[in-house]
């Protein structure tokens, strides 16, 4: 494993899609991963992948059907606020969460820390280290975009689920990919996930 982990949060807006991708993704890396999921992100797992998600007693499987490796990650329930990533003696290499709801954006920019993931966020702000925040919301309230700039001026990349279309997309994984190699750059962690502009 490398020395300083990854925190994943997934949270209750569409498109939990991006954050199972993430998490296979990191599965191939030798990148430890901290994993929280928030109630609402189970919901919306149900709805719109069909999953049931077991907050209480997690597996990989539950998230990835067809998860074939031998990696295991630490999850964290999201109201437990006596696990290491709610400190920030817990050294990390960052946080992100993806999909970002507005909720929790909200929470974040008013250092509510109502839940782990809020006060995982607050910690990785307070330290300086890379966190970042993958909202996926359309159209956005001015009260939604003065969260977003508050978060960014305190320390976060607001990293909107907006993929391109400039790489000849022919399915939506790779909308998904293109949106999930932006994050994986932030982390500087290796992927071959989408065609780099210029390159041949």
């Amino acid at each position: 494993m490398s020395e300083h982990p990854i925190v994943l949060a997934i949270t209750g807006a569409s498109g939990v899609v991006y954050g199972q991708r993430l998490l296979e993704v990191l599965l191939t890396t030798d990148i430890d991963i901290h994993l929280t999921i928030s109630d609402s992100a189970r919901v919306v797992a149900k709805h719109e992948l069909g999953l049931d998600l077991d907050l209480t007693v997690f597996r990989i499987e539950q998230l990835i059907p067809d998860y074939s490796g031998n990696r295991t990650l630490s999850y964290h329930h999201y109201k437990d606020f006596m696990t290491p990533i709610a400190s920030g003696s817990f050294r990390t290499r960052g946080m992100v969460i993806c999909p970002c709801s507005g909720g929790t954006m909200s929470g974040i920019a008013t250092a509510a820390s109502r839940n782990l993931i809020q006060r995982a966020a607050d910690v990785h702000l307070k330290e300086r280290r890379p966190l970042v925040l993958v909202p996926r919301e359309a159209p956005l309230s001015l009260v939604q975009i003065d969260n977003m700039r508050t978060a960014c001026a305190a320390g976060a990349t607001i990293l909107p689920a907006s993929p391109g279309f400039y790489q000849q997309t022919n399915s939506v994984s790779d909308l998904v990919d293109f949106v999930v190699a932006r994050i994986l750059d932030h982390f500087e962690v290796e992927h071959d996930l989408v065609k780099r502009w210029g390159s041949e």
